[in-house]
C-alpha cells in the first residue's frame, strides 16, 4: 500500500476511536438508573408515580416523591403484561434491559461506505488510471514522457540514411544552444517542424536525436493520448504540456502520430466531435501564442499528411515541413553500418551488396533484417554472421519462411518451376531489366509456391513507359512459360496478374501514356504513405462511359502486348527454357552463378522490343 494511503487510513481509524469514545462516555454519564419492572408495578400500586412517558420499548416517567438517593425521574424497560403477571404470582423480581444499539448501527452506515470508498481507491482508480483517465482531479494534466539528454542517448551520430533531414534540423539544434547568435539579424527558429515519411523511416529516433544532440529537455506524448471521452479534456492537457514546457525552456515538445490530433474538421458533419475539435483549436491558439525565442521547439511526425487540418500547416505554426523518406542505397549502407557495429560477422559480408538487395527498405525494416540475420546465425550456432545469413534473412522478410512441409505433387511442381524460370528468362532478355538474383521452388510465405528475385544495380527514381512495358513482360513471364510448354495455366500468376494489371492502369489513367487515351488524367487519386485514400466508399468516376470503354480497352491492350513479346521471347529461347526448368526441378534453388546462361548479354542479341 503506498504510504499516503497508510497515513490517510491511521486518521480515519483514529478519528473513529475517539468518536467512539466519546460516545460511550456520554452515554455512561448521561443515562438514567434503569428501574425494574417490578418496582414499576408496585410504584404503581401504591400511587406513587405522577407521570409516565409510554415509548416502544421502555417507560419514562416521573414520581410524586423523590427516593431516598434523591432520583425523580425513572426509565425502565417494558415487559409482557401477561409474563409480568406471571412472575409477580411467584414474587420474582424482575426487570428488563435497555439495549444499546448505537455500535450496530454506527457500523450498519460506516461499514458500507467503508467498503465502497475502498473499492473507488484501489480498483477503479487503478484502472481509470490504465486508461490514461487518472483521478478526477487529475484529467486535465499532462502525460507526455519527460526525457533529458542522458535518457535519450540519441545523437545524430545514430541516426543514418537521412542527411537531408539531419541538415534542416541541425539549424534547431544550434538555435537551442545559442539562441542570441540566431536572433542578432532578426530571424527567429521556425515554431513548428513538421516530419513526414513512411512508416519505419526514423522520425521518432531523429526527434530523439534533436533533444539529444541539444541537451535540453524532451517533451514526447503521442497525438492520440490528447483525445478523451469528457469534452475540454484534451485542451486542457494541451495547455498544460505548453505550461510544462515553459517553465523548463529551452525545451523541445514532440506529438507523435499527430494525424491522430489533427486531423482536418469537416463541414456540416453529423455527430459530434467536439472534443477533437476543442482540442485541436486549443493547439492552435498555443502554436499563436508561444514566443519562439524562449526556446520551445514543436516537433511533430505523421505518416498520413493528406488528412491534417490545413490551418494547422500554414505558415506560423508548422513552418517546416521535413520529408524522412525510404534512404537509397547510400543511405541504406549507412543505416547498416550503425545496426551491425555490435554485431560480429565475417569478411564475406557485403553491405553494398546487401543494400543492392534491399530497394526500399526502411530504417527499421533493416534493422528488422540484421536481427534476423543474427537470429539464423545463433539457431545454426556460429559464432559470427556470414553473407550467407543475410541472404536467408533477405527471402524470410521478403518471401516469407520456407515450408517444407507443404508438398507438391510433380505435375505442381513442374509448373511452377517453368513458370519461375520464365520470369528469370525474359528478365534475362530484355535490356535495362535488373539482373536475376536467385529463384527456387520452394513455398514460402502464406500462397507463394516459389519466388524469383533480382538484384538491383542502381536506384531509379524515374521509369520510362519502354521500361514500364519491360517490367510487364517479365511479369507476364510465368504465364506465357505455362502456356508455352504445358498449353494450359494455372492460378499461380494471380498476384503477377494484380501488378501488371495496375501497372497498366497507372499508365493509362496517371501517367498519360496511351496513344488512345491521350495525356489526360483520369485518375486524380493521390500518393498516400501507408496506401489507399481516406474514403472508405468507390472514387467517384469524372468521366462518361465512353472513356471508360476506352481506358478499359487502352488496358487490356498493355496487357495483352506484354503478354505477346513474353511468348515471343520464351518461344525463342525455349532450349534455354527447359534447361532452366529442368534443372530447377533438381537442385530446387538457383543462384545467379548456376542459371543456364554464362553471359547474360548473350540473351540480347536479337530485338524483342514491340512498336508502340
Amino acid at each position: 500500500m503506498h504510504k499516503t494511503h497508510q497515513i490517510n487510513l491511521s486518521y480515519a481509524l483514529f478519528a473513529i476511536m475517539l468518536v467512539v469514545s466519546f460516545h460511550a462516555w456520554w452515554v455512561e454519564y448521561s443515562q438514567v438508573e434503569p428501574l425494574p419492572y417490578s418496582e414499576f408495578e408496585q410504584y404503581l400500586r401504591d400511587d406513587r408515580i405522577a407521570e409516565v412517558q409510554i415509548r416502544d420499548q421502555y417507560v419514562e416517567g416521573r414520581l410524586k416523591q423523590p427516593l431516598a438517593d434523591g432520583r425523580e425521574r425513572f426509565i425502565t424497560t417494558r415487559v409482557e403484561p401477561s409474563f409480568a403477571e406471571h412472575l409477580a404470582r411467584y414474587g420474582v423480581k424482575f426487570s428488563g434491559v435497555v439495549e444499546s444499539n448505537w455500535v450496530r448501527d454506527l457500523l450498519g452506515w460506516l461499514l458500507p461506505t467503508v467498503f465502497f470508498v475502498a473499492v473507488w481507491m484501489f480498483l477503479i482508480r487503478r484502472m481509470a488510471e490504465k486508461q490514461g483517465m487518472g483521478g478526477l482531479m487529475s484529467l486535465g494534466k499532462s502525460h507526455a514522457k519527460v526525457y533529458v539528454e542522458t535518457a535519450t542517448g540519441v545523437g545524430f551520430d545514430d541516426v543514418a540514411g537521412v542527411d537531408e533531414a539531419k541538415v534542416e534540423l541541425r539549424e534547431v539544434v544550434d538555435f537551442l544552444k545559442s539562441p542570441a547568435e540566431y536572433g542578432r539579424l532578426g530571424a527567429h527558429i521556425p515554431k513548428g517542424v513538421l516530419l513526414v515519411g513512411p512508416p519505419g523511416t526514423g522520425k521518432t529516433l531523429l526527434a530523439r536525436a534533436v533533444a539529444g544532440q541539444a541537451g535540453v529537455p524532451f517533451f514526447s506524448i503521442s497525438g492520440s493520448e490528447f483525445v478523451e471521452m469528457f469534452v475540454g479534456v484534451g485542451a486542457a492537457r494541451v495547455r498544460d504540456l505548453f505550461e510544462q514546457a515553459r517553465q523548463a525552456a529551452p525545451a523541445i515538445i514532440f506529438i507523435d502520430e499527430l494525424d491522430a490530433l489533427g486531423r482536418a474538421r469537416s463541414v456540416g458533419q453529423f455527430g459530434g466531435h467536439d472534443e477533437k475539435e476543442q482540442t485541436l483549436n486549443q493547439l492552435l491558439t498555443e502554436l499563436d501564442g508561444f514566443d519562439p525565442s524562449t526556446g520551445i521547439v514543436l516537433l511533430a511526425a505523421t505518416n498520413r499528411p493528406e488528412v491534417l487540418d490545413p490551418a494547422l500547416l500554414r505558415a506560423g505554426r508548422f513552418d517546416r515541413q521535413i520529408l524522412v523518406d525510404r534512404p537509397d542505397k547510400v543511405g541504406r549502407v549507412q543505416i547498416l553500418n550503425v545496426h551491425i557495429k555490435k554485431i560480429s560477422r565475417d569478411g564475406d559480408v557485403n553491405l553494398e551488396h546487401i543494400a543492392a538487395l534491399t530497394p526500399g527498405f526502411t530504417g527499421a525494416d533493416l534493422a528488422n533484417l540484421v536481427n534476423e540475420a543474427a537470429l539464423l546465425a545463433t539457431r545454426r550456432r556460429a559464432t559470427t554472421l556470414t553473407m550467407s545469413d543475410f541472404n536467408n534473412a533477405i527471402e524470410r522478410i521478403v518471401a516469407g519462411i520456407e515450408k517444407h512441409s507443404r508438398l507438391l505433387n510433380a505435375e505442381e511442381r513442374r509448373t511452377v518451376a517453368y513458370h519461375e524460370m520464365g520470369h528469370a528468362l525474359v528478365a534475362a532478355s530484355l535490356p535495362g531489366m535488373d539482373p536475376v538474383h536467385k529463384i527456387s521452388i520452394i513455398p514460402r510465405g502464406i500462397g507463394a509456391l516459389g519466388y524469383t528475385i533480382q538484384r538491383p544495380t542502381e536506384e531509379r527514381f524515374l521509369m520510362s513507359r519502354q521500361s514500364l512495358k519491360d517490367k510487364m513482360a517479365v511479369l507476364m513471364g510465368g504465364r506465357a512459360a505455362e502456356s508455352l510448354v504445358l498449353d494450359e495455366i494455372s492460378t499461380g500468376a494471380a498476384d503477377d496478374l494484380d501488378k501488371i494489371t495496375e501497372i497498366a492502369r497507372h499508365m493509362v489513367m496517371r501517367y498519360g501514356m496511351s496513344n488512345e487515351i491521350g495525356q489526360v488524367v483520369y485518375d486524380e487519386g493521390k500518393e498516400h504513405f501507408l496506401g489507399g485514400g481516406f474514403s472508405g466508399g468507390p472514387m467517384l468516376r469524372e468521366h462518361s462511359e465512353a472513356t471508360a470503354r476506352e481506358i478499359d480497352q487502352a488496358v487490356r491492350a498493355l496487357v495483352d502486348e506484354a503478354s505477346t513479346r513474353a511468348t515471343q521471347i520464351l518461344t525463342e529461347r525455349r532450349a534455354l527454357l527447359d534447361v532452366g526448368a529442368h534443372k530447377l526441378l533438381e537442385q530446387e534453388t538457383l543462384t545467379a552463378d548456376e542459371l543456364p546462361w554464362v553471359n547474360r548479354q548473350d540473351l540480347l542479341h536479337s530485338d524483342v522490343r514491340m512498336s508502340d
